[in-house]
């Protein structure tokens, strides 16, 4: 008899799935060892410069994260109320904190899969800025960008406490509250409208928009739209009564608010943001469901939401119309204004299609007069993802987007290891991911987002879910493996 045949080899000495997952976790960053590619970075040799002046200072040892938070908090505090410039200054101050604390750390730990995104995206963002045609109005965009990255790295490091934490979001919902008032005092006595908002020509023509202490209705539907998801995930993540009551009264007053901004691309960022934040406190509940009711929990809740929206539409004249006028294509003047101006857009994109022209409205304002439409004069793209495009190409669209990706990424990997854990502070996680999904849906239509009070908002939505990045990845993922198992 011969000698057996050996075995082929495998072709595939990886399973599909295998493959799959390490594709995925390096795409996502899950695999990435943090500490050792930091303590490899040039730029790593400058932190700890003035470590022992940290040491020798009782303020520094003591109140370090707590003075960052009180610097961050103040900026939310104020940000409806004041110009522009102040907020800048106070912007510049926590950049001033967030350096000082970095110069002076004594641990490696801290960055984290989100923050490497953001720091690409300002490389390529300078790139842009160095290549633009207009670029000393670039640079304007460029120094207000860094600014508010600046303040997201202070934010996620203040934030890892979970009683800064509460501190911060508690501080914005208290302002979003009195925003809110002021806004629904608008609507029962009346205000001024400050621009045409409504078509002369609908059936709301006459209809007041609130707008409160912003200026402008889709501004304030565009900063209500966190303060619905968070106040709403404060109702599970505060523990006593009297605090979920407060909790519960935000939540309302927030949405009636949001809801007579009339802002059509506020409310389907809200309605969007709202059934994200739906799936997700169900899905923390359902461990601690029946068998049946973690079948139909879910379903039943998101049918329950769904007939209520369509309800209210159906019910609520102004509301209708309002929904309607989301379908009337260029018969609505806004809609029509819009349309022009992404055509003017899509040329500029054409134009420059690798880097952009650069980062910031002011270049685009010295750019878009040699695309636009006759008549449609526009300050910014109005639309987010046209506006990212524009101002750092496809390059840095691709960059966002993996930005987007990692966040949302992380987010759920550390709500699943939240809700194992019973921990309430997942809540406030549930919460930024719902008003982060929330901004981006309603930032298809529009670019409020680009002003401070909103923009703030965002990035805020971004730290809080990278202050919850667990330094023990392979410990996460196995928890999230077992999750799917």
């Amino acid at each position: 008899m011969g000698s057996p045949t050996p075995a082929a080899p495998n072709p595939f000495p990886i399973h599909p799935s295998s493959f799959k997952m390490n594709v995925w976790q390096s795409l996502t960053l899950t695999t990435t060892r943090l500490p050792t590619w930091i303590r490899g970075s040039l730029l790593h040799s400058w932190v700890g410069a003035l470590r022992a002046w940290r040491k020798g200072s009782v303020l520094m040892q003591e109140w370090a994260e707590p003075i960052g938070a009180l610097i961050a908090v103040i900026v939310f505090l104020l940000a409806p109320f004041v110009s522009t410039a102040l907020v800048g200054v106070l912007l510049i101050a926590c950049a001033g904190y967030w350096l000082l604390l970095t110069l002076s750390d004594e641990s490696d730990t801290g960055l984290t899969p989100i923050h490497l995104l953001v720091l690409l995206y300002w490389c390529i963002a300078t790139a842009a800025t160095a290549l633009s045609p207009v670029r000393m109005a670039a640079v304007s965009g460029w120094s207000k960008l860094t600014l508010y990255m600046l303040l997201f790295a202070l934010l996620a490091r203040v934030l890892r406490s979970p009683r800064l934490r509460s501190f911060l979001v508690t501080g914005y919902l208290l302002t979003a509250l009195a925003v809110s008032v002021e806004g629904m005092r608008q609507w029962f006595f009346g205000a001024t409208a400050l621009a045409t908002w409504v078509d002369v020509d609908s059936s709301l023509a006459g209809t007041t928009r609130v707008y409160s202490y912003l200026g402008n209705p889709n501004l304030l539907g565009g900063y209500l739209i966190p303060a619905v998801m968070l106040s709403a995930s404060a109702i599970f993540a505060w523990s006593r009564w009297l605090p979920k009551a407060l909790a519960v009264v935000m939540t309302l007053t927030n949405t009636a608010c949001l809801i007579l901004t009339f802002s059509r691309g506020a409310w389907i960022g809200f309605v969007v943001g709202g059934f994200v934040l739906v799936l997700l406190v169900v899905h923390w509940l359902s461990i601690y469901l029946p068998r049946f009711w973690r079948r139909w929990a879910m379903p039943l809740v998101l049918g329950a939401s769904a007939a209520f929206v369509v309800t209210a539409v159906l019910a609520v004249a102004p509301l209708r119309d309002r929904v309607l006028s989301m379908f009337a294509g260029r018969e609505d003047s806004s809609n029509n204004f819009r349309l022009n101006v992404w055509a003017a857009v899509q040329d500029m994109i054409r134009a420059r299609p690798v880097l952009g022209i650069g980062p910031g409205n002011t270049a685009f304002n010295a750019v878009y007069p040699r695309f636009q439409r006759t008549g449609y004069t526009a300050l910014s793209a109005y639309s987010v993802f046209l506006e990212v495009l524009v101002e750092t190409g496809v390059i840095g669209f691709t960059c966002f987007l993996w930005l987007l990706l990692v966040t949302f990424n992380q987010g759920w990997t550390q709500i699943q290891r939240l809700r194992q854990a019973g921990d309430r502070n997942g809540f406030w996680l549930i919460g930024a991911i719902a008003s982060m999904v929330g901004m981006l849906v309603h930032g298809l239509v529009d670019t409020v987002w680009y002003r401070p009070p909103i923009s703030t908002l965002w990035w805020l939505m971004i730290a809080l879910v990278a202050s919850y990045y667990n330094f023990q990845p392979s410990t996460v993922n196995d928890q999230v493996s077992a999750e799917v198992e």
